[in-house]
C-alpha cells in the first residue's frame, strides 16, 4: 500500500479556521487504516511538516479555503492545482507556510504522486477562541466521505470502527477537544472575542493628544477617539 498522509491544517483559535483540524480528528475517531496511512493534526506547523510530506506517496489535506463561494460550500482540488488553494485568511502561519511546504518538498525531489485538498468555505473567522459554526461543522461528515471515496479509488481503504474512539484516545489533546475547548469557553459578555466597541470604548485604550515633532521643527498634534476617528 502506498504511504499515505491525511493531514488537517488550520487554527482552531479562529472559529471556522479550525475546520481541517476538526475534520481529521473526527476521521480518526470513526475510522481506522492500515499502518501505511498516517493521520495528523498539522495545525499551523508550516515548514515543520516538510519531512512528513516528503514521505507520502498520497497526500490528503483538509482545510478551510476561501473559494469565494457561499459559506459551507465544499470543493475538491486535485494534484497540481492544490498549491493554488491554500488558506482562507492570512491570520495564522499555515496558509503561506503549507504552500512553502509543498514547494520545498518538490524542490528536494520528494513530492507526493497524488494530492487531494478537501476544502470548505468558512462562514465565520473573526471570532477569537470560537469553535466551528454549525454550518461548517455539518460539512465534516461529507468532507470525510469525499476523501474516503477518493482514497478507495487509489486502493487505500478505511474500516469504520464499531464504536467511535473514546475521548482519551482522540487525536487531539484533552485540552483542545471540542467539548472542552468550546464547551467551557466564556460567554461573549464575560470575555470579548473581537475588537469591538467594548474594547475600543474602554478608558484603558484611550489615546490622548500628544505633540509630535516633524523634521523641520514644526509640531503637530495627533488624536484618536474611542471610535477610531482621527
Amino acid at each position: 500500500m502506498p504511504a499515505t498522509l491525511i493531514l488537517g491544517i488550520g487554527n482552531i483559535l479562529w472559529a471556522d479556521e479550525g475546520f481541517g483540524v476538526r475534520a481529521v480528528e473526527e476521521l480518526h475517531r470513526r475510522y481506522r487504516f492500515e499502518s501505511a496511512v498516517t493521520l495528523m493534526d498539522g495545525g499551523t506547523q508550516g515548514l515543520y511538516l516538510v519531512h512528513h510530506i516528503q514521505q507520502a506517496d498520497i497526500l490528503v489535506v483538509f482545510d478551510a479555503i476561501d473559494y469565494g463561494l457561499p459559506p459551507g460550500e465544499m470543493k475538491l482540488v486535485e494534484d497540481e492545482a492544490v498549491p493554488h488553494f491554500m488558506g482562507a485568511k492570512k491570520m495564522s502561519l499555515h496558509q503561506t507556510g503549507f504552500q512553502e511546504v509543498l514547494a520545498m518538498a518538490r524542490m528536494l525531489g520528494q513530492y507526493p504522486k497524488r494530492l487531494l485538498l478537501v476544502g470548505v468555505q468558512p462562514e465565520q473567522l473573526e471570532d477569537f477562541g470560537g469553535g466551528l459554526r454549525p454550518l461548517t461543522r455539518s460539512r465534516i461528515a461529507p468532507a470525510i466521505r469525499a476523501a474516503l471515496d477518493w482514497l478507495e479509488a487509489l486502493g487505500v481503504k478505511a474500516r469504520k470502527r464499531a464504536t467511535p474512539l473514546p475521548p482519551e484516545q482522540a487525536l487531539a489533546g484533552a485540552e483542545i477537544r471540542p467539548e472542552v475547548y468550546e464547551g467551557e469557553r466564556p460567554s461573549g459578555s464575560q470575555a470579548c472575542r473581537i475588537g469591538d466597541e467594548r474594547v475600543l470604548a474602554s478608558p484603558a485604550y484611550e489615546l490622548r493628544p500628544r505633540p509630535y515633532p516633524l523634521d523641520d521643527g514644526e509640531i503637530i498634534r495627533c488624536d484618536v477617539d474611542h471610535r477610531g476617528k482621527y
